[in-house]
């Protein structure tokens, strides 16, 4: 699907395109018009899907035909009322009926659920994902968005963006730092001077070079206190370990730093982990990893979970791809009952890993449909 008429393009591409101009608190995403239930998870109002309306895949264009105007006008007075065949269909522009339609099977299948979170869950229970990138990512932005609400950490914050946006990691000065790969783009594109920029450079002007800050002590406040979105995805996160050699089953990592960004994306798994499945876990960054119990992992990327399978096999790993293993984690249950019979005591060591092109993008389901529970959440 393609869609001409709306600078973001086709929804199902569009899951590193949403959030470049957003209200503090990533409020694109929606949460402030949620709602809780008895169980903490997230509940959709009509301003929820009003929301969604207002988004550019969505929202009315000078091009937009009688048909799409009439059905726009009719869903922003009543978000969930039925629509018929008939008037999406009177819908001139494909991409744009495509675009209805599967926001209106995003929105029936959360209404069923009865909540985000377990939408969230049925959709990769159901074994086949029909759900566009974009919906998920902005799911699991509102998600999080409600998990660090009053906390004021900004490493907690900055490290909950791995959940739910594209990352490129690079190595500068022995620290591994990653960056939002969408915000990376539009700087190379135009050198920080926005449409004046992008303009320059097609004219075949030089862009000088901008270079993002690395998040710190320094520029922390400035980080938190950032207002309409400016800046709130342009900052590093260091997420230093250095990889030294291979044990039978296991590595040896040297954490450079003491103030990584791996202790912040541990603490935001845990809620993760504990809000989905009521499960409190323990999850520490491991500088060094030497089990010859090693009974379970998971990755948290594409990428790390058939490195892991190779590591624990025994089978031979280019040093390539082993200097793309970003970190180890080791997770711990609280209660050791909670994890299969076979496995209590064990930990669950969990991978983060880059792809070859240095792109990092985490799936924070696997947290939720891997792990050894003693039964299914």
């Amino acid at each position: 699907m393609t869609d001409n008429r709306h600078p973001t393009g086709p929804l199902q591409h569009a899951a590193e395109i949403f959030l470049i101009n957003v209200q503090p608190f990533w409020t694109s995403g929606g949460h402030h018009r949620l709602e809780c239930n008895a169980r903490g998870w997230l509940v959709p109002t009509d301003g929820y899907w009003r929301h969604w309306l207002e988004r550019p895949e969505l929202a009315l264009v000078e091009e937009s035909c009688d048909g799409e105007r009439a059905l726009h006008a009719a869903l922003v007075q009543s978000p969930r009322c039925t629509v018929t065949a008939q008037a999406i269909d009177a819908i001139e522009d494909a991409d744009a009926r495509a675009n209805v339609r599967l926001f209106l099977d995003f929105r029936d299948a959360v209404l069923v659920a009865g909540s985000l979170e377990f939408a969230y869950l049925g959709f990769f229970r159901s074994g086949s994902i029909q759900v566009p990138p974009l919906f998920l990512d902005l799911m699991v932005q509102a998600i999080v968005s409600r998990l660090l609400d009053g906390d004021g950490d900004a490493w907690n914050w900055r490290a909950a963006e791995l959940l739910f946006r594209r990352q490129r990691v690079s190595v500068q000065d022995g620290r591994v730092l990653c960056g939002d790969s969408e915000v990376l783009d539009m700087l190379s594109e135009t050198g920080g001077l926005g449409d004046m920029g992008r303009l320059l450079r097609q004219g075949g002007a030089a862009l000088p070079t901008v270079q993002m800050e690395v998040l710190g002590p320094d520029n922390a406040a400035r980080y938190r206190q950032s207002q309409n979105g400016e800046g709130r995805f342009n900052f590093l996160l260091d997420l230093t370990h250095g990889v030294q050699r291979e044990l039978p089953h296991g590595l040896i990592l040297n954490m450079h730093r003491a103030q990584s960004g791996l202790k912040a994306l541990a603490r935001v798994l845990e809620k993760w982990v504990e809000h989905f499945l009521g499960t409190p876990v323990q999850i520490q960054p491991e500088s060094r990893v030497d089990d010859p119990s090693w009974r379970w992992h998971l990755g948290l990327d594409a990428e790390s979970s058939p490195l892991l399978n190779d590591l624990y096999l025994g089978h031979p790993v280019a040093p390539e791809r082993l200097q793309r293993l970003i970190s180890l984690f080791r997770l711990r249950f609280d209660d050791p009952r909670q994890m299969r019979a076979d496995l209590q005591g064990h930990p669950v060591y969990l991978g983060l890993a880059m792809a070859p092109n240095g792109f990092l993008k985490l799936k924070p389901q696997n947290l939720l449909l891997n792990l050894p529970l003693a039964q299914a959440a």
